[in-house]
Parts: C-alpha cells; structure tokens; sequence
C-alpha cells in the first residue's frame, strides 16, 4: 500500500494483488493481545497518520483498522482474495499467474512481505518428538497451553512478549541464544528507529558519528513484558541441544520433558512465486539494485528487510523504498514506450 500510494500520483495502470480475504496484511494472523513496540505517530503509512490509540503502543485490531481505512482512503485496486502461485517471463513483460487467473503486466512489484516463511531451526531428533511444535506465525494466544510444559524459543519482541503471557498459565522456560538485551522502559520503537537512522546516515557518511548499539532487534518493555519482569518470570537459558520423543536434552546433558515449544525464531522472505525467474540466491532472497531485481530489470522487491532498504520491514520505514520504486517504475515504462514508439 505504501507504494501503491505513490503509483496512484503517476498515472500508470496498476492493481494490487491481496491473498488475505480483506484488509491487514499479515497483523489479521497476529496473536489476539499482539502489539507494535512504537507510538501510532510513529507507525504510519505515507500521506495519512495513523489515529492515535487507546494506549501507548497500537494492538492487532487498531492496526488492522488503520490498514483497512487506509486502503479506503486512496480507494486502491485491490483484488482480494489472489494468492500469486508464479511470476514467469513472457515474451512482452511478465505473467503474474494467481489462483484465479493470470495477469500479463510491464512491471512487476513484490511486497509479499515474510509472514508466510517462518523460519524453524533443525534440531537433533526434532522429527521424533511427541509433543506440539508451534511457530509464531501460528499462534494464537496461551489458552491452549494452560498448565502445560512450556518452551518460548527466541531472543526478539515476540519471544518476550509470547513468554511473558504464556508464563501466566504455563510452566514456561525462556530459551534464547544469548541474554535478551532490555531496553529501557523509555524506549521504544520509535526511539530505536531514531538510533538506527542516525548509524545507518553515519555509514552513509551523511551525518554525524554514530550513537551507541541499540537495535530493531532488542527488546521494548511494553505492558505485558514489564508484568512479566515483576512476575520474576523474564529470565531466559540458552538452548537445548537434542529433542527427545518426550522432552529435549540440555547442555550438561539432563533431560527434560516438554508439552510444546513455540518457536520465536523469525521469518524469511515470502518469495517462492518468484522462483520462475530464476532471481533467487542460494538464501532465498534475489540480488538487487536498491529495490530493482538485478537479473530480472522488470522486477522490484518491496519490504523484506534491510537489503531492499534501510527499515523497509517497518511500517514508518517502508517509505523511503516505496517512493524511489514508484519512481523508478514509472522512469522504466516511460522508456519501454519511448524506445518502442522509435522503432
């Protein structure tokens, strides 16, 4: 939607394909007490700010909201629901082949986003254990995990904000890595994307030495999390070594036995509709210019992290690659007509 904002001021034919059946994106599979780590103010969309909420930090629903009037409010070419299954060369631009239908277009944009590659870490015997695996993406709140034998795996805000309300029903343990880095209970989003501007503009040699470490990646102290502190409950070990068929295994060698472990871990990008094209690294991401694919020049990649843009993961980062990818789009058909009226 960011970038359709910017491509509805140019002029150019487009449509926005949505696999979801209304509006929200990936937050309409968001856990039910889920919530962004930064003020509405800070958490917006370009041309129009988000309202501000009834707490600090915005939950699932007032964001799913947001997105919803947003959409209303440039009144966007949606068609929903459109799962893209492939995007494949044609011999006049590309085919954007959907559930549905196929579309045969000049230029194509990819925000697919990551919620649909979770990311699982491989464990010995994980195969063979019993007990419920559980990935992020997929979860839907503590209920089901009442009185039960619990591990959170993951060092991020959604292991600490997943730990901190399953712990209240469950005997939860807290598996990360290496010790969560806490912020202060000050800090938030908002805050953490002033420092990341400020080291990303001291790289780029336009601005100032940069401030000290402190990260999208740490953890912000929204309600539930600082509950959990007061609880004594926001501790963390580190991991596992093995899975047994009833429990894992840890590092000094004792087991233990386990109902379920949800899985924290993280996300890749949603891009296996691109793998016609032939543009995916060995990592599943696609070697790019900015935004712009590098194999494939009617291709842009919007939103997938830091290397399609500086926060481009972010609701108030995603601008800046937005705009420059509608502009560049717009320069590119311009030239396919120029250069095809000459010949």
């Amino acid at each position: 939607m960011a970038t359709a904002y910017f491509l509805r001021r140019s002029g150019l034919s487009y449509i926005l394909l949505d696999a979801e059946p209304a509006p929200g994106g990936a937050w309409r599979h968001g856990w039910p007490s889920l919530r962004l780590f930064s003020p509405a103010q800070w958490s917006s969309l370009p041309g129009w700010p988000m309202p501000p909420c009834r707490e600090i930090y915005p939950s699932r629903e007032e964001v799913i909201a947001y997105l919803a009037a947003y959409e209303r409010r440039y009144e966007f070419p949606v068609e929903r629901p459109r799962r893209v299954t492939a995007v494949t060369k044609a011999d006049d631009g590309l085919l954007v082949r959907t559930d549905h239908k196929t579309w045969r277009t000049r230029a194509v944009i990819s925000a697919t986003g990551t919620w649909n590659a979770p990311f699982l870490p491989a464990y010995p015997g994980q195969a063979g254990f019993e007990g419920l695996q559980l990935h992020s993406a997929h979860y839907a709140g503590p209920q089901p995990f009442t009185g039960k034998r619990v591990l959170v795996v993951g060092g991020g805000n959604s292991g600490a904000q997943v730990l901190a309300e399953v712990s209240e029903v469950a005997d939860a343990t807290w598996v990360t890595p290496r010790d969560p880095i806490f912020l202060a209970d000050d800090v938030d989003g908002r805050v953490l994307f002033e420092r990341a501007t400020a080291r990303w503009e001291a790289k780029e040699g336009v601005g100032p030495e940069a401030p000290p470490p402190g990260g999208l990646g740490d953890i912000v102290m929204v309600e539930p999390v600082k509950a959990a502190r007061t609880r004594g409950v926001l501790h963390a070990v580190r991991p596992f070594v093995r899975f047994t068929a009833k429990g894992v295994v840890w590092p000094d060698g004792s087991e233990e036995a386990v109902d379920a472990v949800i899985w924290c871990t993280g996300f890749g990008p949603a891009l296996e509709h691109l793998r016609p094209l032939g543009v995916l690294t060995a990592e599943s991401k696609a070697a790019v210019n900015g935004t712009r694919s590098v194999v494939e020049p009617r291709l842009w990649l919007v939103g997938y992290g830091e290397w399609t843009g500086f926060a481009s993961a972010t609701l108030v980062g995603v601008m800046r690659g937005a705009r420059q990818t509608a502009r560049e789009v717009e320069a590119a058909l311009a030239a396919q007509q120029l250069s095809a009226r000459s010949t």
